[in-house]
C-alpha cells in the first residue's frame, strides 16, 4: 500500500503555524503558542497544542523502523530493493543507520553508517531492536544481531545470524520484528499475494484451497534472540491468518503484543457485481489485533467490515459482498480499527511520562498512506494515537501527527510518508519518513490555554469516500474540463476526443477506472507502476495498439514490480474505453 518519488522539496515552514483542527473550527490559539514555545520546529507538521517537532536527521535513505537506546541514541534500518523505483542509486555505506545529537539542540549531529552494503548484495531491511546490549536487525532473508560494546555508537565486529531463511518475493517481502524482555523474537512473515487467489489480484479468481501459502506466510513466527543460525520453519509459526503485521507494539506492564493488520485490497475491482466503485475505498478496515498463540486472525478468508464490527467471508471464499460469515465466526477480530487502506507500517506503545496522561498506555501507529482509495481521496500519512487498557480499546483514535505529505495527499505526490515510530527513554517520539530519509523528534513543552485536551479525531470507520479526487480540483469558469489534453499529441489514428475520455478514465471520473492508486496522478509513477511519461515500454513496443493490448489483458508478472497489473486496470471497460485509455497513455509518453 505504498509509493515514493524521489522530488527533493522543502516543507513550507509557514505549515507549522497551522492550527490542527478539533471538534469545532480551527482558531488562532495554536499558531501563537508554536511560535512563542517551538521556535526550533522546522518540521512542517500538525500536531495537538503542547507538542514541538524538529526535523531530527534528513536524507538518510528509505529510513523504515527505528529503536532508541538508553543513552538517546537512535539506531535505523534503511530499506531499498525492488520495493523502490528501479534502477535507483542506492547510498553508499551499510543500510543501518546510528543518530546521535550530542548538543541537545533536537537535531542528529552525529551520523553514523554501518551493516551490510548494496555492495556486498544486501538491500536492507524493516525490522531493528535492542537486546541484551545488541542491536538486531533484518537485512534480505535473515535477521542478524551486533555486538554493540558499551560506550560505542556502532559495532565494530561482523554480525551473527539469529534466524536465515526467512520467505522473499511477492506482495509483501519484508520481516519486521520485535523481541520482548524474556528474549522471545517474534517476526512478521507477511503474504506473498492479496488474497490467496490462484491468480493474485485478478478479476474473479477464486481462492486456493487450501491456502497452503499459510505455511510459509501471512503469520507471526517465534525464535530465541539468545541463539544464533536458527533456520525459518513452518513449525515455527506462532500465530497465522495475518496479512502483513508490520508493527509490534509491546506493552511492557501486561505483557500483551500488538500488531498491526494491513488490510486487503481490491474488493471492488476483482469483484465488481458484490462491491460498488467507492467500497474499494472503504473496505476492508486496518486493524490493531492482540497477538495470541496460535491464533487464527481470518485472511485471507475474512476481511472487516467496519459498518457492521465484524469478521465477514471474501468473495474469493464464497462471500457475498458483506452478509455470509462462515468460517470467520471462529477468527479472532481485531481490538481497533481504522479507516481502510491507510496502510499502518509500526506501531508503538507509550510507557514514557512526557506525553500528558491522555497518551499513557496506548500506542501511537505511523499510517504511511493508501493507494487503493483511488479514484477518490487517498488518507493515512500521519501519525495515529489509539487509547489502550490491557487487552482493549477505550475510545476513539486520533490524528496526532499530520502534514507529511505536503500538500497533495497521494502515492506519487506526497513529501513525506510515515513508515516507524519509537519512543524515547525521555519519552519523545521519533517517526521515520521513508521517501526522502527524514527522521522527526517530538516533544511535549506545555499545556494548553484551557487545560483540556485538544485533539482531531480519527473519520468514522463508515464515512463515505468521497468526491472523485480529480473532480473536486474544478477549472477555472469558461475552460473546459478537458482542456488540458488538448496539448497532447494524438496517436495516428485517434482523436482528441478519444485522449479526453482516455484521461477522464485513467482519473477515475468514468468507468471507475483507478489507474492513478498505481501509476500516479500525472502518470509519473510509484512503487507499484511504473513511469508512463518515459516512452519506455517492456510489454509491448510501445505503439497506440500495443499499449491498448496491455492494458486489456494486464500484465500477470510484472519485470521491475511486486504485484501483478489485472486486466483492465482492474476496471471494468469496454474495449473503445480501453483504446481510449490506450491513446491516452500514448500521448503522454510523448507529450
Amino acid at each position: 500500500m505504498r509509493s515514493l518519488g524521489f522530488y527533493r522539496v522543502l516543507v513550507f515552514v509557514a505549515v507549522a503555524l497551522v492550527a490542527i483542527s478539533t471538534v469545532g473550527p480551527r482558531t488562532g490559539t495554536y499558531q501563537s503558542h508554536a511560535a512563542s514555545t517551538c521556535p526550533k520546529d522546522d518540521s512542517g507538521l500538525k500536531l495537538p497544542p503542547g507538542f514541538c517537532a524538529t526535523v531530527f536527521a534528513d536524507g538518510i535513505g528509505h529510513a523504515r523502523h527505528m529503536v532508541v537506546a538508553p543513552n538517546g541514541v537512535v539506531y535505523v534500518n534503511t530499506w531499498s530493493g525492488g520495493y523502490y523505483p528501479p534502477n535507483e542509486v542506492v547510498h553508499e555505506g551499510g543500510f543501518l543507520v546510528a543518530l546521535q545529537d550530542k548538543t541537545g539542540s533536537g537535531k542528529a549531529d552525529v551520523i553514523e553508517r554501518f551493516g551490510e552494503t548494496a555492495k556486498s548484495g544486501a538491500a536492507g531491511g524493516l525490522g531493528i531492536a535492542l537486546y541484551n546490549g545488541s542491536i538486531y536487525a533484518e537485512v534480505n532473508d535473515r535477521i542478524v544481531r551486533y555486538a554493540l560494546p558499551q560506550g560505542a555508537l556502532v559495532p565494530t565486529g561482523p554480525a551473527v545470524t539469529v534466524v536465515s531463511g526467512l520467505p522473499l518475493g511477492g506482495d509483501h517481502p519484508m520481516h519486521p520484528f520485535v523481541i520482548t524482555s524474556d528474549g522471545s523474537l517474534y517476526v512478521d512473515v507477511a503474504t506473498a499475494t492479496n488474497a490467496c487467489q490462484l491468480k493474485n489480484r485478478t478479476l474473479h479468481s477464486p481462492g486456493a484451497q487450501p491456502c497452503t501459502e499459510l505455511e510459509t506466510r501471512g503469520g507471526v513466527w517465534k525464535y530465541d534472540a539468545n541463539k544464533t543460525d536458527q533456520k525459518f520453519s513452518p513449525a515455527d509459526r506462532y500465530a497465522t491468518g495475518i496479512r502483513n503485521a508490520e508493527g509490534f507494539g509491546v506493552d511492557p506492564n501486561g505483557g500483551y503484543i500488538f500488531v498491526s493488520q494491513h488490510g486487503r485490497d481490491q474488493l471492488h475491482a476483482n469483484w465488481p457485481e458484490l462491491y460498488k466503485p467507492e467500497e474499494e475505498a472503504t473496505l476492508p478496515s486496518e486493524a490493531i489485533m492482540l497477538l495470541k498463540k496460535e491464533g487464527d486472525y481470518g485472511w485471507p478468508e475474512c476481511y472487516y467490515d467496519p459498518a457492521q464490527a465484524k469478521l465477514v467471508l471474501a468473495p474469493e471464499y464464497g462471500g457475498d459482498g458483506g452478509h455470509a460469515v462462515g468460517v470467520c465466526s471462529s477468527k479472532i477480530g481485531p481490538v481497533a480499527a481504522f479507516p481502510a487502506h491507510w496502510g499502518p507500517n509500526d506501531v508503538v506503545f507509550y510507557d514514557q511520562k512526557q506525553f500528558p496522561a491522555r497518551y499513557h498506555n496506548g500506542v501511537f501507529i505511523a499510517f504511511h498512506g493508501s493507494w487503493d482509495r483511488a479514484p477518490y481521496p487517498q488518507g493515512g500519512y500521519n501519525i495515529v494515537y489509539q487509547p489502550l487498557s490491557g487487552d482493549r480499546s477505550t475510545g476513539q483514535c486520533e490524528i496526532f501527527a499530520d502534514g507529511f505529505a505536503g500538500a497533495k495527499i497521494s502515492p506519487d505526490g506526497a513529501i513525506h510518508r510515515p513508515s516507524g515510530v519509537a519512543v524515547a527513554p525521555d519519552g519523545s517520539l521519533y517517526v521515520s519518513d521513508d521517501n526522502l530519509g527524514t527522521i522527526y523528534k517530538i516533544t511535549y513543552v506545555g499545556g494548553t490555554k484551557t487545560g483540556e485536551p485538544q485533539f482531531t479525531p480519527c473519520p468514522s470507520l463508515t464515512a463515505s469516500a468521497g468526491n472523485i479526487a480529480r473532480a473536486e480540483a474544478n477549472p477555472p469558469e469558461g475552460t473546459h474540463s478537458d482542456a488540458g489534453v488538448a496539448a497532447l499529441p494524438v496517436p495516428p489514428g485517434a482523436t482528441h476526443e478519444m485522449i479526453a475520455l482516455g484521461s477522464r478514465i485513467y482519473h477515475g471520473e468514468v468507468a471507475d477506472g483507478t489507474c492513478t492508486g498505481c501509476h500516479g496522478e500525472n502518470g509519473t509513477g510509484t512503487t507499484l507502476g511504473s513511469d508512463l511519461t518515459k516512452n519506455k515500454w517492456l510489454w509491448s513496443d510501445g505503439s497506440w495498439a500495443g499499449i491498448t493490448k496491455t492494458i486489456t489483458n494486464g500484465v500477470a508478472k510484472p519485470k521491475h514490480y511486486r504485484s501483478p497489473m489485472p486486466a483492465m486496470g482492474g476496471s471494468q471497460l469496454t474495449p473503445d474505453q480501453a483504446s481510449a485509455v490506450g491513446a491516452y497513455v500514448w500521448a503522454l509518453s510523448h507529450h
